[in-house]
């Protein structure tokens, strides 16, 4: 079993830190001139390819029930918007500590937030952002209060909400279902199992729904696959998933599905229990006939509230966090990158913030990842912004000349580019939408390459909604040393 990487002292790290940016001359961090002007707690890149920031109370109790901003950062410009999200009367709608995810239109729902603090009561809101008119629209509650939920977009497009605490403070065990289509907005299943507040969440191929063990608090709940019934009136079956090695760690762990999405596979990794964090990583395969978690190459350095993205070359970016909760003396500065092609970690350029609790990262268009926020204690608010630019963007890019702006299931299309005879992959990656360390929208989805010509290539589309939920994607090509272009936008339907 592996045990938490409490072994190398601070310096030792900031040492390691300094060797690694000196031999890794081609990737690189940038702390941006100008801050962010709200604590990124929330981060979500929207289709329009800017990032919304949101915060609400901003883990203040102080600010509870005051105007709240939203900010729509244009990164190639470096300026914010600012957008209040209100309700109907106007009255401010906290939604701190919210969950969130995108509908098949690019709108991000988010959904619960925050009715008072310590204790923590959740809030039953419900907001829609349209990255067009870049305003919040309200719509109908659910039918109770969610604090650190879970939301994520089915392959029907309806979003499920899961968890959080309630109204009363209690845990909200009873999942519900958003469809434009029900009269009143929610359909709410039976009680499930006491699932942990913002559970990690994937949609499997199947229809079904993976909790990964990864989680924010609480008590270690055991992975579990999680089948919808037919109609609201039967309750969710879960079946366990075992095998997961230290299990009490996935407090502040994260998860991706890996790339690419067809392989079915998803990864755990680092998390704490208490005051310490753990380096492990596991993997499990969800085609399998009984699904069980095993070992992987282990993370150089343990991690708590650390952040993953997916990368448009099929790796797995790790950023962010320490290996001592909220403490950014122990920060992990160095980041590290997974290949799961040869199941190894390297580590990349060394970060210039520390960041911890409340403290986000996402991939952008460009393909080069932005880091923003940290709160440790309640505090700090970490309002330096950092990009990270993998190795890659230093090379010389393929070129996406045109592609189609609309895709449906099963689509065979065509993409124009110079550099068809030398593309090793095509992927439609889909914008993150994250918080606390979670993020259940990412994935990489292959398109397969049918055939070629000098300067075109044809490719079709999954047919299998599961697989590539409806909306918005990225459309990246990546050549044969796996560099990707920049990416288009298409929305799948």
């Amino acid at each position: 079993m592996t045990k938490p990487n409490n072994k190398t002292t601070l310096q030792e790290e900031k040492d390691l830190g300094t060797f690694i940016a000196q031999a890794t001359t081609t990737d690189r961090w940038q702390t941006l001139s100008y801050q962010a002007p709200i604590l990124p707690i929330h981060a979500a890149l929207l289709r329009t390819g800017k990032v919304l920031f949101f915060c609400g109370s901003g883990n203040d109790p102080n600010h509870l029930n005051t105007p709240y901003d939203s900010v729509l950062w244009d990164v190639n410009r470096g300026t914010f918007t600012r957008q209040a999200p209100l309700l109907n009367n106007n009255q401010p709608i906290d939604i701190f500590c919210a969950g969130h995810s995108f509908t098949p239109d690019g709108m991000l729902m988010v959904a619960g937030g925050t009715l008072r603090y310590d204790p923590f009561y959740g809030s039953p809101f419900v907001l829609m952002f349209d990255p067009i008119t870049e305003q919040w629209i309200k719509k109908p509650s659910m039918h109770s209060g969610r604090w650190y939920p879970s939301l994520l977009t089915l392959g029907s497009g309806r979003i499920l909400a899961v968890s959080g605490l309630g109204v009363d403070g209690n845990l909200n065990r009873q999942p519900e279902i958003y469809s434009s289509t029900f009269a009143n907005g929610w359909n709410t299943f039976p009680a499930t199992s006491a699932l942990p507040q913002y559970p990690h969440l994937f949609l499997l191929s199947n229809g079904n729904i993976f909790y990964s063990g990864a989680r924010m608090g609480g008590s270690a709940v055991t992975p579990r696959i999680l089948t919808l019934p037919g109609t609201f009136t039967q309750p969710i079956v879960e079946k366990v998933v075992p095998g997961l090695q230290d299990p009490a760690f996935g407090d502040q762990a994260t998860s991706v599905l890996l790339p690419p999405a067809q392989d079915q596979r998803v990864m755990i990794m680092g998390g704490g229990s208490g005051n310490t964090s753990t380096n492990r990583v596991n993997i499990v395969n969800l085609k399998a006939t009984n699904p069980t978690y095993v070992g992987s190459r282990n993370l150089k350095y343990g991690r708590k509230h650390h952040s993953a993205v997916l990368l448009p070359d099929r790796t797995v970016f790790v950023c962010n966090g320490s290996k001592m909760d909220e403490d950014t003396t122990q920060s992990m500065l160095p980041a590290e990158i997974y290949n799961p092609v040869t199941n190894s970690w390297t580590a990349v350029a060394r970060q210039n913030v520390p960041r911890v609790y409340h403290s986000v990262a996402l991939l952008l268009p460009d393909g080069r990842v932005a880091a923003a926020g940290g709160n440790p204690l309640r505090r700090v608010s970490e309002l330096r912004l950092e990009i990270y630019s993998p190795a890659y963007i230093s090379r010389s890019r393929p070129i996406i000349q045109s592609a189609p702006q609309a895709l449906s299931y099963g689509l065979q299309f065509t993409i124009q580019t110079p550099q068809a005879t030398n593309i090793k992959w095509v992927s439609l990656i889909r914008p993150m939408a994250t918080t606390h360390s979670s993020d259940t929208e990412q994935r990489l989805v292959d398109l397969p390459i049918n055939f070629r010509n000098a300067t075109s290539l044809n490719v079709t589309v999954t047919d299998n909604r599961n697989i590539a939920p409806p909306g918005w994607y990225m459309l990246f090509i990546s050549d044969n040393n796996g560099t990707p272009s920049v990416a288009t936008w298409t929305q799948l339907s």
